[in-house]
């Protein structure tokens, strides 16, 4: 997904179906910049933004999507070390919202304290809390389901008494490729909060498995990006 989910490539697959646009994901601060550019040196894609450049670059980029898809939510994944520049996203125009990456599991990423080592910290629920409380918009919480040494239905309640209004979990279960249908289940029968579903929705049979866990949505990138879908969006 880095480095392809802009709004040159977004425009172009909305018409498909989707109701929901993300950009990024997208480092925010001097940390997480300088990761990226690690990341970058290895080989991998990755956004890489100067800091004088990467608000203006994400509101550009909002607005070339609601330039021609004015009825689709945009949303925004970010990281960052600290609240304060997911605040700043999250209240660039028209921004419908700015999701927390509590997701990436590169090593630059996750040394930094960043990704999904964010769910192991002690002040994580209120790092959430002070996004929510100071945007201007709706906040998503990616996380990667059966990280090592934390509980994800735990994690799932802690965003949702954060006041978050979405949790988009890639439901990922080591040495299995498929998604984790069963722990799904469970954090929708224990949460109040939209939940969003992701890992593995490649075909129409394992988009099905993924709705039947009670999730409200789901969202698909790999899939969409390779062209092997061999389904229509409009079927859900």
């Amino acid at each position: 997904m880095a480095g392809i989910t802009n709004a040159d490539f977004l425009n172009k697959v909305i018409p498909y179906g989707f109701d929901v646009a993300t950009l990024g994901g997208y480092s925010l601060d001097a940390p997480t910049i300088e990761a990226s550019k690690k990341i970058i040196e290895r080989g991998r894609k990755e956004f890489d933004f100067p800091l004088d450049e990467i608000f203006s670059h994400i509101e550009s980029e909002v607005a070339s999507i609601k330039k021609i898809h004015s009825d689709v939510k945009v949303s925004a994944n970010v990281r960052a070390t600290t609240p304060q520049p997911i605040i700043e996203v999250g209240k660039i125009k028209d921004l419908d919202v700015v999701e927390i990456n509590c997701h990436c599991r590169q090593d630059e990423i996750l040394a930094i304290g960043c990704g999904q080592e964010m769910l192991k910290r002690a002040d994580f629920g209120d790092f959430i809390s002070q996004v929510v409380n100071n945007v201007d918009c709706e906040v998503s919480v990616k996380i990667r389901a059966n990280v090592d040494d934390v509980d994800t239905l735990k994690i799932a309640c802690i965003i949702d008494d954060a006041g978050a209004d979405y949790l988009h979990v890639d439901a990922m279960k080591k040495g299995v490729f498929d998604a984790d249908y069963n722990l799904l289940r469970e954090i929708c029968n224990n949460v109040q909060i939209q939940v969003i579903g992701n890992n593995s929705v490649n075909s129409k049979l394992n988009a099905e498995k993924m709705i039947a866990t009670g999730v409200n949505g789901f969202s698909i990138a790999r899939g969409v990006i390779s062209g092997n879908l061999d389904f229509n969006l409009s079927d859900f």
